[in-house]
């Protein structure tokens, strides 16, 4: 399954493109970034919901503030880290680093973006089985589509594989 068709391609207008003006200027020129275009969208089997482990994705740059490093938001290529906690981490003990998004709502309820009380309750009911150990947390700003194919996903997958993850829950800031 190709995560993106012709990814050659992509790379090509990219490094020529967007990247190259990045290099060139420092600008990120939104208005020439090519951005991938799939005709069908990658897909698996089906799942039982309700038997089913769930493994909850954010995008919203969340880390562990005492014992992870954040995450470098201000980096105009992207970080392709991700960062892991447990679902019912208190959310005092997590920080939040994107810059490309207003805080305002999560900061209010952190539960916008990380809605873990939530997702417990609808375990609790039977919606689905229950929620994997780890969250997987990464800044969702990355412009170059090749590294999270090649770095970020093959990492998300062992650590998915590792736990036993049926399905995944992905929630973007």
């Amino acid at each position: 399954m190709n995560v993106v068709e012709n990814l050659a391609e992509w790379e090509q207008e990219f490094g020529d493109g967007w990247l190259a003006h990045l290099k060139k200027t420092g600008e990120t020129y939104w208005k020439i970034y090519a951005r991938p275009h799939n005709r069908a969208a990658p897909s698996g089997p089906g799942i039982d919901l309700a038997q089913s482990r769930l493994m909850f994705i954010t995008t919203a740059g969340a880390y562990l503030r005492d014992s992870q490093e954040p995450f470098d938001a201000a980096s105009k290529i992207g970080d392709y880290s991700i960062r892991t906690f447990s679902p019912d981490t208190p959310f005092s003990d997590l920080a939040i680093a994107h810059d490309h998004y207003d805080h305002t709502a999560v900061n209010r309820d952190p539960q916008v973006l990380l809605p873990f009380q939530h997702l417990r309750q609808m375990a609790a009911e039977g919606i689905f089985g229950e929620l994997a150990p780890s969250v997987i947390s990464f800044c969702g700003y990355q412009p170059d589509v090749s590294r999270v194919i090649d770095e970020m996903i093959p990492e998300i997958l062992t650590i998915a594989q590792a736990e036993k993850v049926d399905g995944a829950l992905l929630v973007p800031a």
